[in-house]
């Protein structure tokens, strides 16, 4: 289970962000808060009025151990305009706790569990508990590519339900849905608009915000090919970061190597250019930098996979890999490099 919500009455020591000392950005105390929700990127706090939760206005940046704001600002997510200005008008039930609980009613306001149980990915499970068989269960790894990576985008993607609002309200995620359903027949995904950069893409598709790994993979020639988000994440372990597989570039080299078509010729520091081991001779750091906003200065990865060029960051702004870590060259300078490399298509890499 991902424990991203507690209660910090009987997990204290799942609060991670400083209530001892003063600050002016919390106006706050613990006393307030009846959920924390996060521990990588950031935490947040719900507090509870009525049958709903409400987020408080700070948030804690887990990295740089600091308070933040937290208000969603107009001109951002689409259902903003559709509630009042202040976070204490912009419950969590409609916003947050349909991917962050089994079972969200949207009619009771009440959840069968908080976080992701195993129902969220499983199905309804009280008649596979009465009567285990492989059969009244859903197995994500037994379903069409589509369907099982649809269990992972019914919250790892940013769209709108077909039907809104719902009883008043407009949910941002896909009321109704159930593993094993098409998830396109409750959610429609944020429109792709070329050669825009806009809170939700960058101008060449690529997802602008955290949330979107399922936008951002269905563009991928891996998604048409037939993979699963858990053919790379092992959903049941976090032995290694993002609950990957394996670690690194093994997790890549084993589909990628020279038995593949879509495989490495040659060793991977030739294809990189880089150091054996060192950041820039990391698959991900070309095929998957961390350029989609979380929180103020943290970013999350792309997957798309597609290699962005220096030359499209002339073009439209979207940052590259290369000048993002060699921060001190331009590029001209990056172009340059990546023309006179024997190993890559310079119609490719230079373009």
């Amino acid at each position: 289970m991902a424990n991203v919500v507690r209660d910090p009455r009987e997990h204290p020591d799942a609060v991670l962000g400083d209530f001892a000392s003063a600050n002016p950005v919390r106006t706050f105390t613990l006393d307030d808060v009846a959920f924390v929700y996060g521990s990588r990127y950031k935490q947040r706090y719900f507090t509870k009025r009525g049958d709903d939760y409400f987020p408080l206005p700070a948030q804690w940046d887990v990295a740089k151990k600091k308070w933040l704001p937290y208000h969603v600002e107009a001109g951002t997510d689409w259902w903003v305009p559709h509630y009042g200005p202040t976070n204490m008008d912009r419950p969590t039930g409609p916003t947050c706790d349909g991917c962050h609980s089994v079972n969200y009613n949207v009619q009771t306001r009440q959840v069968t569990e908080w976080n992701v149980g195993c129902e969220k990915c499983h199905g309804p499970g009280s008649v596979h508990v009465a009567h285990p068989t492989r059969k009244n269960i859903v197995n994500p790894e037994t379903l069409d590519f589509v369907r099982a990576n649809d269990v992972c985008m019914q919250c790892h993607t940013q769209g709108r339900p077909l039907t809104n609002p719902i009883g008043n309200r407009y949910y941002d995620w896909p009321v109704g849905f159930v593993p094993g359903m098409r998830l396109a027949d409750f959610w429609e995904l944020e429109s792709l608009k070329p050669g825009v950069t806009d809170f939700y893409q960058f101008a060449d598709l690529t997802a602008h915000k955290n949330r979107m790994q399922g936008n951002d993979f269905v563009q991928s020639t891996m998604y048409h090919r037939g993979l699963r988000c858990f053919d790379c994440h092992q959903v049941h372990s976090n032995q290694y970061e993002s609950n990957l597989g394996k670690p690194g570039n093994e997790l890549c080299l084993t589909c990628h190597n020279n038995q593949n078509p879509a495989g490495l010729r040659v060793p991977v520091t030739r294809h990189t250019h880089h150091g054996e081991n060192s950041a820039g001779s990391q698959c991900v750091a070309c095929h998957m930098p961390t350029i989609e906003q979380t929180i103020k200065d943290n970013y999350v990865a792309a997957h798309t996979f597609r290699f962005i060029t220096p030359t499209e960051t002339d073009q439209t702004g979207i940052p590259n890999p290369c000048t993002s870590c060699h921060k001190d060259k331009t590029t001209a300078w990056a172009t340059k490099a990546l023309h006179d490399w024997d190993t890559a298509s310079p119609w490719r890499v230079a373009n």
